[in-house]
């Protein structure tokens, strides 16, 4: 043997070791019993008094994984699980028609008319993947890893050949992750809290499509926490000022001070895929080779 290797040799066994190596105790193993490895019993680690861990669990997995993966950097992308592709809503609408539902043939045209902003995000990833992938540093689109805008953004960077993340979280009317996600690359979460947190933990910039009360509590989250200075500053980029200001009424903030002027230029409104990669252009060196996008 190596005498070296012999040096730096493991002085215990890893818990991976222990755990395929156990031989089976039949007055033990059985449902009840209190002998199994702690680690290796998920009665134990699903009781309420091992929350503390299983949070510890759910910031630690991720966060190791990109390590491996070599993710540095991540522009991330907000908006509506419901907002359908083109050629899907278009097929909605075409469907729509042939029934004779007034009410149903208005909901699908608005769908169409919503599906821009599904093919301006999944543009937009397309962008970010192939011109960051030049770069030391490559930027990687990250999203919550559903349908909607979510798989647009996953579906953009898939297409242009690049890695993408998806941070999917269990809820009631099961979440699907959408299949343009990388493999590796591809989270599940319990808890909202530490999903918000591995957002914003590499991200470099915050990119909001339309969306309803989980796009708002993302991007209210993400902005609280520049303007109070819990984080660093960073875009945040609002596609399609109709909808955002029609939505939110800034102005109304800044009359009633509710929010200081200077608040409103946390954001920017943005209309296309070009103009908001302009904008994060003049943000960052986005030059080839650079090193890092800080």
């Amino acid at each position: 043997m190596n005498k070296r290797k012999q040096l730096i040799a493991r002085n215990f066994p890893t818990a991976k070791e222990e755990t395929r190596g156990l031989v089976p105790q039949p007055n033990y193993d059985h449902p009840g019993s209190a002998y199994r490895l702690a680690f290796d019993d998920n009665e134990f680690l699903l009781r309420d008094e091992l929350r503390p861990v299983r949070m510890q669990l759910e910031l630690l997995k991720p966060e190791l994984m990109q390590q491996e993966q070599g993710i540095k950097s991540t522009i991330v992308m907000f908006g509506s699980a419901r907002i359908a592709a083109q050629d899907e809503a278009q097929a909605q609408l075409d469907q729509a028609r042939l029934g004779g539902d007034a009410e149903q043939l208005k909901r699908a045209e608005m769908q169409l008319a919503m599906s821009h902003y599904y093919e301006e995000a999944r543009r937009f990833a397309a962008l970010v993947t192939r011109v960051s992938s030049e770069r030391n540093n490559p930027i990687y689109v990250v999203t919550g890893g559903g349908p909607g805008i979510m798989e647009a953004g996953n579906r953009g960077a898939f297409e242009a050949g690049g890695k993408s993340l998806g941070l999917n979280i269990v809820l009631p009317f099961e979440q699907h992750p959408n299949r343009y996600i990388t493999p590796e690359l591809c989270f599940r979460f319990h808890y909202f809290a530490l999903r918000k947190m591995h957002f914003l933990m590499r991200s470099v910039a915050l990119v909001c499509f339309p969306g309803g009360f989980g796009t708002l509590d993302e991007l209210f989250e993400t902005m609280t926490l520049i303007q109070t200075g819990k984080c660093r500053r960073r875009p945040i980029l609002l596609f399609g000022r109709d909808f955002w200001t029609r939505l939110i009424n800034f102005e109304l903030l800044v009359e009633t001070g509710m929010i200081s002027p200077a608040d409103v230029r946390l954001f920017h409104f943005v209309e296309s895929a070009e103009e908001a990669w302009a904008l994060l252009e003049s943000e960052y060196d986005m030059n080839p080779g650079a090193s890092s996008a800080d």
